[in-house]
């Protein structure tokens, strides 16, 4: 009989694959793969942001394919409507010329669905996906729809190109996990890229596991064990978000206008738990906590007139708030 220990060599051993299956697929892009696998094993969805050409939607399926999943793509554009989304009732004819509806399933209905340029969409068309996002659920017409289990929304957007496209609102972004800026390769990276894709055919995508062991590793991260003080410092992490907290340091008071949800402190303990299981270990460390702070909170952290004019951005925030906060009360 197979001891914990043992159990969880076994998860670890799982997500190793996982990412070297990918990174052989992807050059460069390594702290990106592993932010977006914690944030898939830790069943969650992923916003993608990062100027087109940078891999986002190769990314995405090339994790389809290494996982052994369904993968779907929606393209998201202004004449979009939700029933292109989430399906929509057709009417069938039966042979004695009766009719009556069945539901024709949409592209949402798939383990993995990429949301491409997700901010193109209408505010009713993004609406679309937050039941889904949320609920792992759809409802039309009164009737309500489960999705195939795991279910991740990954969705890219171009923080460029502002024509004809609309913020997603506060809570559709709350529904999103992590936030992941998508950085411009190096020269390396760019050379190995072009050869990559001009100079021979790719190598065959390998999956290296499936639905059922995804769904293990999952329930299985639950039971990584979080020390108290851990767990307060990522609870006081988030309070300190909010300039109204008598905690909250300087930079929070003058440039945030509102902190986060308790999305974000669920958001932080249960990736740190993966990336906790990625470098090894079977406990959650202080750096653990630090290390998921910034994807966790940079889409939960709404900025002031003050930190636009002063060229701040969530990330100053976040590094704010680390330097401040302090490990142990």
């Amino acid at each position: 009989m197979n001891t914990e220990k043992d159990y969880f060599q076994n998860v670890l051993d799982t997500v190793a694959r996982v990412e070297n299956e990918v990174s052989k697929h992807m050059i460069g892009q390594k702290d990106l793969i592993r932010q977006v696998i914690i944030s898939m094993f830790a069943g969650g969805n992923v916003l993608l942001e990062g100027m087109p050409g940078l891999g986002k939607t190769r990314l995405v399926n090339v994790l389809g394919k290494v996982m052994g999943l369904k993968f779907s793509r929606i393209q998201f554009t202004p004449d979009l409507m939700p029933a292109d989304v989430t399906g929509t009732n057709l009417v069938d004819r039966k042979e004695s010329g009766e009719g009556m509806f069945r539901f024709q399933h949409g592209p949402i209905f798939s383990n993995i669905v990429l949301a491409d340029e997700i901010n193109r969409a209408t505010p009713k068309t993004q609406s679309a996906m937050l039941q889904a996002m949320q609920e792992h659920t759809v409802t039309v017409s009164n009737t309500t729809y489960k999705m195939p289990s795991p279910f991740f929304v990954l969705a890219t957007q171009n923080p460029i190109e502002m024509e004809g496209t609309y913020p997603l609102p506060e809570a559709q972004m709350d529904r999103f996990l992590f936030k992941l800026n998508v950085p411009f390769p190096d020269f390396d990276d760019m050379k190995g890229i072009v050869q990559l894709t001009t100079t021979r055919s790719e190598d065959t995508i390998e999956a290296v596991t499936d639905a059922d062991e995804i769904i293990e590793i999952q329930n299985a991260s639950k039971q990584i064990p979080i020390a108290e003080p851990v767990l307060d410092y990522a609870i006081r992490l988030i309070m300190a978000t909010h300039p109204n907290d008598e905690s909250s340091p300087d930079i929070v008071k003058k440039y945030v206008r509102y902190g986060s949800s308790p999305r974000g402190a669920q958001a932080i303990i249960s990736t740190s738990k993966i990336r906790a299981i990625l470098c090894g270990r079977y406990n959650v460390s202080f750096e653990d906590i630090q290390n998921v702070a910034y994807p966790s909170l940079r889409h939960r952290i709404f900025l002031n007139f003050d930190a636009i004019s002063d060229e701040i951005v969530q990330d100053d925030i976040i590094e704010g708030l680390i330097n401040e906060v302090k490990t142990y009360q």
